[in-house]
Formats: C-alpha cells, structure tokens, sequence
C-alpha cells in the first residue's frame, strides 16, 4: 500500500463557532438558549478535521489571532493536524451559530475577523512555498479576510502550482471570480455562488451543467455544485455525476460544504473514479449535518452512509 499524499489547507479568516441551540428560534423577541458550545472552525479548518479522521496527513495553515490561540491548538492536537498557522496580532473573529432544533433551521451571524499585514502576508507565502515540496493537494477554503487583495487566492494558486501542487478551492464573490483564471483542479461553489459568479439565476439542472462545463472550459478539471437537499452535480470532461443524500436528521448544516469538499480530494487521492467521488464527498456532508463540529465517524459508520447514497451519471 502506498504512503498517501500529504495534503495542507489554507484557512485566511478562521472562527471560533460559538453555537447556541434555541428551540422555536424567533428574531425580535427574548430567546431561551438550550445549550451551547464553542469550536475551532473556519472552512479549512473544517476540512482538514475531516481529512484526518480519515486518516490521511494533513497540514493546516492560514492566520490566527494571538490573543485566543488556545482552542485551536488544542484541536489540532486532539485531530493529529500538523499546525503551521501563521500567529498574528489580534484575535481570532468569532462566528455565532444559532441553530433550532424543532424547526430545523441554522443562521448564522459572521464577525468580522483580523486583517493580516503585507509582512503576514509574506510569510505565508513562505510557508506555502515549503508546504509545495512535500504536498500533493492544498485545499483552500473560506472568505479573505478585511484589507487583503482580492487576487490573494489566485496568487496562491499559481505559487502552488509552480511547485507542482494540486488546488480545492471553496470561495465565493470576487475571490472566488479572480482565482478561477489561475485554473484550480477543483472548485464547490454551491448554487448562489456559481449564480454570483456568472451574474445570472440558474433554473434548471441543464443551466447548471453548462454553467459548469464553462468553468472547465477554462482549464479547472472538476467542477462540484452543490444544492442542499437536491444534492449535487459533480461534473467532469466527458463525465457528469449526480448524487443525492439518503434522508438524514438534520442538527446542523453548518460544515456540510466543507466535508464535502474534503471528502472528494480525499476520493481523488485514492484515485476513485468519478461515481465513486461523488458517493464519498455526499457521505462526508451528510456525516457533518448529523452532529455538531467538525469531523467523521469511524470508518465503518461512514461506509454505511456511503452506501445509502444514489449517485448515477447523467448524459450529456
């Protein structure tokens, strides 16, 4: 068996989730919290919980805020993640999830997070320039942070290429439109997202295969759309697959995204075909909406998941 490819994901605007369970959860009125707790997250962040549970090598890296270090070095810790997160003035932004219960419904309240300097800025580029001599895949994920240039993920791409490397990438609005033109392997946007990018509404499933055949078409190899409870449409040169969960109870849909993400370098790492991809990528997300925090099951739990899920191809 060979020795798997080292991966690294790169986390620019990380969050402390605070989450807080409110039955019957109701703006403009006294809510009642139920229960509470706080995590490491961000997307990447999320990711890589997911990659290690899978058991495969992962780095992490981005910008954390010295002033509350503690939570996140104490999951990595926990996950077995290598940390070579850059530490820098400020604190890490805290992100509030309230999440109900009854009514199955999520919102979320995103702070705004520290803004690293040009010198920060510098020495990430360092570490991934490092991190490019060992690591096969980096997967890069999550919003840019206040005051850094908007092409800062399409000069990651190109610097990750030029050392041979393989880029995920989850993002969305102007970061998202600027690194597509530096050809990442793969993107997710889900479905507002790949709307935002082209500046229309996508109707139909058929709308949504040729908005992604266009960003092939610019040299990324796959392109993952994903649609909530619809799914998602994985889409490939000569190759569309369509995948749909198995019914789940849902705490949480916060990190679905990410685990899918996680789940399809962690498929293409293993070399799975196309089908196959999309099976483990939709187990991934439906594993994260059954609980709260970041990370798998035991492998069995997840093969059984993996099992439930209909995935088929599509024709052209």
């Amino acid at each position: 068996m060979r020795k798997p490819i080292p991966i690294a994901t790169i986390t620019l605007n990380p969050a402390i989730d605070q989450t807080v369970a409110i039955p019957h959860f109701s703006t403009g009125r006294v809510n009642r919290v139920a229960d509470q707790r706080r995590d490491a997250g961000g997307k990447g962040v999320n990711v890589a919980a997911c990659l290690a549970d899978y058991g495969l090598p992962v780095t992490a890296t981005g910008f954390l805020g010295r002033e509350n270090l503690h939570l996140f070095e104490q999951f990595f810790k926990r996950k077995g993640i290598t940390d070579r997160f850059l530490r820098i003035a400020g604190s890490t932004r805290t992100g509030l999830k309230i999440i109900d219960p009854v009514d199955h419904q999520t919102t979320d309240i995103n702070f705004p997070g520290q803004s690293p300097t040009p010198a920060d800025i510098r020495r990430l580029f360092a570490i991934i320039d490092e991190l490019g001599t060992r690591c096969g895949w980096f997967v890069i994920a999550g919003s840019i942070p206040a005051d850094t240039p908007t092409d800062i993920y399409q000069e990651l791409i190109t610097a990750i290429a030029g050392k041979g490397g393989s880029v995920a990438l989850d993002a969305s609005g102007e970061g998202l439109r600027r690194a597509v033109a530096a050809r990442p392997a793969l993107v997710k946007p889900n479905i507002d997202e790949l709307q935002e990018l082209l500046g229309r509404p996508l109707g139909t499933r058929a709308e949504v295969i040729r908005a992604a055949r266009r960003l092939l078409e610019t040299g990324i190899e796959t392109v993952v759309v994903s649609m909530g409870e619809e799914g998602a449409l994985f889409v490939e040169s000569g190759r569309i697959v369509e995948a749909i969960p198995p019914k789940v109870p849902v705490k949480s849909t916060v990190g679905a995204g990410d685990a899918m993400l996680g789940g399809m370098v962690a498929g293409r790492i293993e070399d799975r075909s196309l089908i196959d991809r999309a099976r483990l990528a939709t187990a991934f997300s439906v594993v994260a909406v059954t609980h709260i925090g970041a990370g798998l099951p035991e492998r069995s739990a997840l093969e059984a998941i993996e099992g439930q899920v209909q995935a088929r191809e599509v024709k052209r």
